[in-house]
Formats: structure tokens, sequence, C-alpha cells
């Protein structure tokens, strides 16, 4: 397994560990390998870009979940990611082919489909042409690479798509807004179109496309979407914490966004927005996760359920100051 000190890779790492299945983990750092050993994995020292290192791991392996990369925004220099996520990931898969592995499930994106502005994002939607972000060019160009060289190379690849991943463990990323809803933190808002899965349900989506995906295939785990004003408030049902959030015309978005980069900038910073945070923002991402369930057997969680079992995680954790379910006003 490749990336599972990572929140979706840690989680696989744990459910396959659960079931009794034997998992040898790639450790790219001694802390990593630290970490891995005491879950109860195998653990093989490597690197994503030494193929002879991958192919000694993968040796005696049938099946190699692949849920490394880089995924970031705003990155002064985002050669990283087309470095890690495309080149990286192609050479897993011919580290694959070189070492007799049967299978390569990889984790790519929701974000790879390109659908079009309002409309719905599932397997056979038509690219739009052009992309976001860099790390959305980045996971569009992995996933054809993977299938490509898989194809090539002879292995069966498999790419799952999650979209926006929640949960307990998950504190990063969009999280970060629940997080900042909760404790008071957050006073202003674009209202758009988001859609989430629970990281259990991520998790299950990875081991039924194993089971039972189709070679060359790729399946889009989504458990729903909503506005992110809906979503504010099934936080707020849930936990019963209810603070005033108020909505940002995309106009003044973008505006906002293009004064804090030059801020940042003047003041030789790496600025917390950019521009292409603030289009994929405006952009919204709706998403249909029924392949998985007609092919693959896979049950979404309703969000209420995520939500409440994420925000308990937060205050076990310290991570919110006000205790969910309270009343909170």
């Amino acid at each position: 397994m490749i990336g599972a000190s990572g929140f979706i890779g840690g989680a696989l790492l744990g459910a396959l560990l659960e079931r009794g299945d034997p998992v040898r983990a790639l450790a790219h750092s001694g802390g990593s390998a630290q970490q891995l050993q005491r879950s109860g994995a195998e653990v093989v020292r490597g690197d994503l870009l030494d193929e002879a290192s991958l192919v000694a791991a993968m040796t005696g392996v049938d099946t190699v979940f692949h849920a490394a990369g880089v995924n970031a925004f705003c990155l002064p220099d985002p050669s990283v990611l087309y470095r890690v996520n495309v080149k990286g990931s192609a050479q897993v898969v011919r580290a694959a082919a070189n070492a007799g592995v049967r299978r390569v499930v990889y984790t790519s994106s929701a974000a790879t489909l390109g659908e079009e502005h309002a409309t719905i994002g599932s397997e056979t939607s038509p690219h739009r042409g052009w992309f976001l972000s860099d790390y959305e060019r980045s996971k569009y160009q992995a996933e054809q690479e993977v299938l490509r060289v898989g194809t090539a190379q002879g292995v069966d690849v498999v790419c799952v798509n999650p979209s926006s991943v929640q949960g307990p463990g998950r504190t990063h990323g969009t999280a970060k807004l629940l997080l900042r809803y909760v404790n008071g933190k957050l006073r202003f808002v674009v209202d758009t179109t988001v859609s989430f899965l629970d990281i259990n349900d991520c998790t299950a989506g990875h081991l039924l496309a194993a089971e039972r995906g189709e070679p060359g295939q790729r399946y889009v785990l989504n458990g729903g979407r909503t506005s992110l004003g809906e979503l504010l408030d099934v936080v707020a049902k849930v936990s019963g914490i209810r603070h005033p959030v108020h909505r940002l015309p995309p106009v003044l978005a973008k505006a906002a966004a293009a004064a804090i980069g030059t801020g940042f900038r003047l003041a030789r910073r790496r600025a917390p927005i950019c521009p292409e945070m603030i289009a994929t923002l405006l952009h919204g991402h709706a998403y249909d996760g029924s392949r998985a369930t007609r092919e693959l057997g896979l049950r979404y969680t309703p969000l209420p359920a995520t939500i409440a079992r994420t925000l308990t995680w937060y205050a076990d954790h310290g991570y919110i100051t006000a205790r969910p379910g309270g009343n909170h006003g």
C-alpha cells in the first residue's frame, strides 16, 4: 500500500488490518515508518519516484492500493504536483507490472471529471477542456497516465474518484470550514455547491473497487451534494451551535482574494487564498456517485451522521471549544 500515512490511506490501512489482511506499507521517512509499524503493517522503505524501491516493495503482492499524492493550492512552484501526482503515479503502475502485481486501485479525484459549471459530474461527463487549478490538472493527467500505462503493461487499473472526504481525523482542507464555523470564527462564505463523502464510505469504495471494479474504469464516490449554506445549517442542527455567517457575492470574493494575494506578495509570504482556490470555490462541484452503488454495491452514510461523528471527534481531541449537542444559541 502506498500513501498509508495519509487521511484516506490511513483509514484504508485500518480497514484492511481489521479484516485480517496482511498489508505491506511503503514508508518514505523514518517517522512514517514508525507510525505504520505501530499500526501492525509490514513496513518497507521506499520512494514514489524510485522505481527499484517500488518493485522491491511490491514483489509478492497481489493488489496495490495507491493513495499517495499532493493536494494543495496556491503553491509558489506547482511542479511538485506534477512530479508526485503524475510522474509518481505512472511509476507505481510500471513498478507493479515489473513486480507481477495483478491489480492497482488508484485513488484519483472527482475533480478529474471536469464537469461544466451547474452540471452534475459523473464518469461519463464530457470534460470542459480547461482546469480550475494546477491540482485539478495534475490529477486529470495522473489518471490518464495510470490508465494508459496499465493498458500498455497489462496491469488491471481501477480508479476511484472520491469527492470531498469528511470524517473523524480530517482537520485540513474543507474540514477547516467546519472547524471555523463551530468555533465562531467563520464570518463570510460564498454559497456554492459542495459534494461530500464519509471517510468510511471512501474506504468501503476502495475495497469494493479492488474486489469488483472493472479494469480501466473509474468509479465516482460521492455521498451527496448540497449548498454550502445548507451544509452549515446541518452542522448547526447536529451540534446545537449556531453562529451568524454572511454570504459573500462572487464578485466580492474575487476582489478580496486579489487584495489578500497582493498584500501577502508584498510581505513576501504565501497567501492563504489565491485565484485558483476562489475559482474552484465559485465553480462548485455536484457529483453523481450512483455507479458505485449500482456496480460495486456501495451504500452511503447520511450527511448528519457524518457531521455528528466528526464533531464528536473534534471535541474529544480539543479542536472545538463547545461540546456538540448542547444549547449554544
